[in-house]
C-alpha cells in the first residue's frame, strides 16, 4: 500500500541543488460551489524546496509539475509538528498543577515547556529536511 500526498504546483525558481514550487494548498471545502459565501473555506500557497536532483534539470521556472510525498512522510511531520507538543504541554501541565495547585503557573510552565522543544526540531532541522523528502512525480 504506497499512499501518495500529492500537489500540483508551479516552479518557482532553480536554483543549484534546490527547486522551489509553488503549491496551492486548498481546504476540502474550498473547491465547493459555496465556497466564496462560506468562512470554512481555505486556501493557502506554500512553496515547497525540492531536492530531487533527477528532477532539477529537467524544470525551469514557470513549468507546471506534480508535488509528491509519501503517506509515511506525511504522518511523521504530524507528529512531530503536533501530537508529540500536545503530549509535552498536557503531562508538563498535569504535573505543574499536582505539585503546586496554580492553574496560571501550571500554564505558564506548560506553555514555557515547548520552547525547548522547538528549539530542538529548529536545530535539527537540516536533518529532518533530509528526512522529509519531497519529490517531483513524472
Amino acid at each position: 500500500m504506497s499512499e501518495k500526498i500529492k500537489h500540483s504546483g508551479v516552479v518557482e525558481s532553480v536554483d543549484g541543488d534546490c527547486m522551489k514550487v509553488r503549491i496551492v494548498q486548498a481546504s476540502a471545502c474550498a473547491d465547493c460551489k459555496a465556497a466564496s459565501f462560506c468562512t470554512a473555506a481555505e486556501k493557502k500557497e506554500k512553496i515547497v524546496d525540492i531536492f530531487d536532483k533527477s528532477s532539477i534539470g529537467s524544470h525551469k521556472p514557470g513549468d507546471m509539475v506534480t508535488v509528491a510525498t509519501s503517506g509515511a512522510t506525511g504522518r511523521k511531520a504530524v507528529m512531530i509538528g503536533f501530537v508529540f507538543p500536545l503530549v509535552i504541554l498536557v503531562l508538563v501541565l498535569a504535573v505543574t498543577y499536582s505539585l503546586t495547585h496554580s492553574e496560571p503557573k501550571a500554564a505558564l510552565i506548560s506553555i514555557a515547556s515547548l520552547i525547548p522543544y522547538y528549539l530542538i526540531i529548529y536545530m535539527l532541522r537540516t536533518h529532518l529536511r533530509d528526512k522529509f523528502t519531497f519529490y517531483i512525480e513524472n
